[in-house]
């Protein structure tokens, strides 16, 4: 395996700028923040908070299981939230997805996000090899 082996998903939506969805160093994924893009539209999937963060974790789970994992693999997550007070509501969502022990996080409340996405999600997993 080469030194950074970059993690592609047509699962996923492509990238929207020169970088890498995710990239693998040894036992280590670095994943690329995702914003709720259709992976097959490119375009913002329509919906509430909940929508979107559920298409945030189907587009990371995507580019996980190209990785080689799942989003179980995951020990740290950063939620970027253009409005906290869907905190709760993203928590909710969150636990769809997750289950104890649940990765390290933090949240952080921004100004925007790339195409007015109300979330973006970012993460560092560990594999096993």
């Amino acid at each position: 395996m080469t030194a950074n082996q970059p993690i592609h998903s047509d699962q996923a939506p492509d990238a929207i700028g020169p970088y890498s969805q995710a990239v693998r160093v040894r036992d280590t994924v670095y994943l690329s923040g995702q914003i709720p893009l259709d992976p097959g539209t490119m375009e913002l999937v329509s919906g509430d908070i909940e929508a979107q963060a559920r298409r945030v974790f189907d587009n990371l789970a995507a580019v996980m299981h190209s990785a080689g994992g799942s989003l179980g693999n995951i020990v740290k997550l950063t939620i970027y939230l253009v409005d906290l007070e869907q905190f709760a509501r993203v928590n909710t969502v969150m636990a769809e997805y997750f289950e104890p022990p649940f990765p390290s996080r933090a949240t952080v409340a921004v100004a925007a996000l790339p195409k007015g996405a109300a979330i973006e999600v970012e993460a560092v997993a560990h594999l096993s090899d």
